[in-house]
This record gives structure tokens, sequence and C-alpha cells, in this order.
């Protein structure tokens, strides 16, 4: 790389892990970038970012560049601005803070024509990915430590910091001190640098993509999550799993958080509506895909090549994701009868939290088997279905209590229907309030459901069977969607 001084004197390398260091200490460092206006604005640096993107493995169509500087870049900003400022004031001009510009801005307007001439893709402010470089220097706490000993409220130590010296922390505290203590504590202009600037790190990363839908779980051996205990897995797959696989694949993300509005048990069936879900896609490598990709994908789901080919030739390039997701959703359904997907979309962070809001403000339909000890009639259970707005009152069941906090919770139980099946048995439709416990509001749990299904009845009552036949939750989400002519023509 070319030397970092004008005349010469020193060199700048750029290791394999893709920091930059002074070879020589003989430089002549600017004493206000620490030479990152110099040398870190050539061409030839640029090539060196840019490589490190190419290889990332990430595809994208635009770029946002993110650049940490050295907190006493700061510092030596102040000093340079005070010391014009002193020099007009002579001749009687005024220089305000907001009328110069700062380095950082000075560093993007010149390299982002650079950066995207070298990738071919434009800057947007906007994009999802980023490109972010990270400056160090040597001699940051030797020029910032008096700040600290003036401001000390403005320097706290912080769990995920190696140094009190933030950015955010030197701009709080050059905003509190009063020039004329700034201009005793620190030489203005700035002394020379004994060092230049460093490139800590080059890192590429995405924003999450998020897709929600709703699911149905029609096995009584699978579990909503991987199944896990003492490090030993208990089944071989979960909902989750059969899910997030699929789209973890396809957008070659790193990790996924999986959200739904409430749980089942392993052994419950989610039937009716289905339960609502969310995906978090964490840092995908790609987002974007072509026409053919989808006609790929289109032909292994055997799902009417000639009218998708037709529809994919007059599309957005966001269209062409949705319709992407669609046909995911009919390779994760027709990857297992244990679980059904639908409505599979994209929707925006804020829906998670919609999704999750009012989780027991609404209320879900079940049917359960139910089995008595006693021999019952059809009249014994009758008067069950004249029971309107129940209150129980429900402490935490036994088998949740070592991942949930002892409480006494009140639930209500709007609804409940009867259908006699024999003497031992009767089959339960109940409408609640969503969070209640079914099971433990048929057995009692050991008196800790109050009443309970067992106590109105005066039997020992067990519960065989359970369904979540209906979730009543409206989850109103912002979602990407096909209008409603490209819907009917996917689904005909």
């Amino acid at each position: 790389m070319d030397s970092l001084s004008q005349n010469g004197e020193g060199k700048l390398s750029v290791t394999e892990d893709g920091s930059s260091s002074s070879k020589n200490s003989n430089l002549n460092v600017c004493n206000v970038c620490l030479g990152i206006l110099q040398d870190f604005c050539e061409k030839e640096f640029i090539k060196k970012v840019c490589q490190k993107v190419e290889a990332s493995g990430f595809e994208f169509t635009n770029l946002v560049l993110s650049v940490s500087f050295p907190p006493q870049l700061s510092v030596r900003e102040h000093a340079a601005w005070l010391l014009v400022k002193q020099e007009m004031g002579k001749q009687s001009l005024s220089l305000g803070r907001n009328d110069i510009v700062q380095l950082k801005e000075a560093y993007k307007w010149i390299t982002h024509p650079l950066f995207s001439e070298e990738l071919g893709v434009p800057i947007d402010g906007k994009s999802l990915f980023e490109v972010s470089v990270v400056f160090a220097h040597p001699e940051t706490v030797e020029d910032c430590h008096f700040l600290r000993a003036i401001c000390p409220d403005c320097f706290k130590p912080a769990k995920n910091k190696q140094s009190v010296f933030t950015r955010m922390a030197v701009m709080k505290a050059l905003n509190k001190i009063k020039e004329e203590d700034f201009c005793k504590q620190f030489p203005c202009p700035p002394n020379s640098p004994k060092a230049v600037c460093t490139v800590l790190e080059i890192e590429c990363a995405h924003g999450a993509v998020f897709v929600a839908g709703r699911y149905n779980k029609y096995s009584r051996n699978l579990p909503q999550t991987p199944w896990i205990i003492d490090g030993e897995r208990k089944l071989e797959s979960s909902v989750e799993e059969l899910i997030s696989d699929h789209l973890l694949k396809v957008f070659k993300a790193e990790s996924f958080n999986f959200s739904s509005s409430g749980r089942e048990d392993v052994d419950v069936r989610t039937l009716g509506n289905g339960r609502p879900f969310a995906i978090e896609l964490v840092n995908p490598h790609r987002v974007h895909f072509t026409s053919q990709e989808i006609k790929e994908l289109q032909q292994v789901n055997h799902f009417m090549t000639w009218k998708l080919s037709c529809f994919c030739n007059s599309v957005t390039e966001l269209e062409l994701l949705i319709v992407f997701l669609f046909l995911i959703l009919q390779k994760i359904n027709n990857s297992s009868n244990k679980i059904q997907v639908r409505d599979l979309q994209l929707v925006t962070r804020e829906a998670i939290g919609h999704m999750k809001e009012g989780e027991e403000e609404k209320t879900k339909t079940y049917s359960a088997l139910i089995w008595t000890n006693k021999a019952i009639q059809r009249k014994d259970i009758e008067f069950l279905d004249d029971i309107k707005d129940l209150n129980i009152d429900q402490k935490t069941p036994l088998r949740v209590l070592h991942r949930r906090p002892l409480a006494v919770r009140t639930r209500i139980i709007h609804s409940m229907e009867t259908r006699y099946v024999d003497e031992h048995h009767f089959r339960l439709y109940l409408k609640t309030q969503a969070g209640t416990y079914i099971k433990e509001f048929v057995h009692g749990d050991f008196g800790r459901t109050k009443p309970n299904i067992g106590s109105l009845m005066d039997v020992t009552a067990d519960i065989l069977e359970l369904d979540v036949e209906v979730n009543h939750l409206i989850v109103e989400m912002p979602v990407y969607t096909l209008n409603s002519a490209n819907i009917m023509l996917l689904q005909h």
C-alpha cells in the first residue's frame, strides 16, 4: 500500500486478518484524522475491504457502510475546531460546531463512490446488509484520560465494554466541558501522534428476516421445541425444527429464534386454524431469489409449472420472494405428516410483539377425552353444559414448576359442551381463557386447580386425549403479501 506520509516515510501493512498497522515509527501522520483520510481512503485499501465482503458469502444488491473511529478523533476534531474558531474570531467571524464537516462524514463522502464502484452495487442507508469497518488507535487512553478527570460521571464502566472511553462517553464529556477548561488540558492544535490508526476488524452482517404463519400439529409424540433433558435428547424432532430447517437452508441463515402464541404439550394436537408462530432468521446470507430458482423449486413440488412460469415473468423481486415462501410452505408440508403450515409470510420485527400481545386475554377452544373412575350416565355430565364463565384458581402445575414461578393464576372457563361416550368416558369441548391449564382443570393436579372436573362431578377424572381445536387469537401483523389476483393464480 502507498506510504502513509506525504514524504514517503513509513509504510502501512495489511495483515491476513484484515488489520492494518504501521511498519515505521517515523511517520508524518495528520494530527487530527490520525491517518484515516490519508491512506484509508485509497483504492488499494478499498479493494482489501471489498475482498473481505466478497469472501463473506453474502448475496446483496445494496449495502450500508458503517465506520467506527477511535474515540480520540472526536477530541482532536474538537481541538481543531476551537483553534479555527479562535482564529476566525480575530477577524470577527464565527464558526459553530454545525458549520464543520465531521471526519466520519468526510470519510463516507470519499469512500462511498469507491465502494459502490468496486462492488457494483449502490450505497443505501436503508439497506439491511451492513459492512462495518472498525478503526483503533493505541493512544486512545492517553488522549482521553483528562476528560475522565474533569467529567467522571460521563465514564462509567460497562460489562460489555473493554474501555470506558467509548465514542458516546467522549462526546458526552465534550458537550459538558467548558472551552477554556478543554484548552488548558489539551493542546490546540493537537500534538502529532506516535502511530497511525489500525483497522481492528471488517465485518459483514445482514439484518434479520422475519417469517410468520400458523401451524397444525397432528402428532401426539412431537414437542414444540427440541426436548432435551440433562443433555439427552428425548425425541428425534420438533415442530420448531420441522419448520425452521427448510428456512435456514434456503436463506442460509446462521441461526434462528422461534416464537409462538403459546405452546402445546408433546401429546397434544393443534387442529383448527392452527397456532400463530414466527421465526427470526439471524444474519441470512441470501434474501434474493431469481425466477429460475423459483421455477426449479416449483418443479420439485409439482406445482403447476406453466402458470408459475407466466407469473414469474411479470412480478417484482419482493413478489418473487413471497412466491418462494409459498413454495417453501409446500415443501415443509410435503416433508412430514406430523405438521402442516399455512399463511407463511414475511413480517416486520414489530409483528412479533403483536403476536405475543394478548396471549392470555384471548380465548381458545379445546376437545378433551375424559376418563372417570366411577361409572357415569349421560345425565351425570349434562350439568356441565350449563356452566358459563366459571372462574378457577390454578396454582402453577407441578409438571411445569421447574420452568415457571410459583403463583396462583385465575382463569375463566367460558363454556363447556359434553358428548357421552360410555360409562367411563365422555368428550368435553371447552372454550377457555388462553393460558388455562386444561389437563389440570380436568384432574385437579392434587388440589392445585380449584374447582376442577373431578370436584364438580365428585369423581376421580383424568384426561386421555387433548386437542387445541381453535385459536381465537387474531394476529394483525404488518405483512408483505401478493395481491388477490396473484394469490388466485397460485391457488388454482
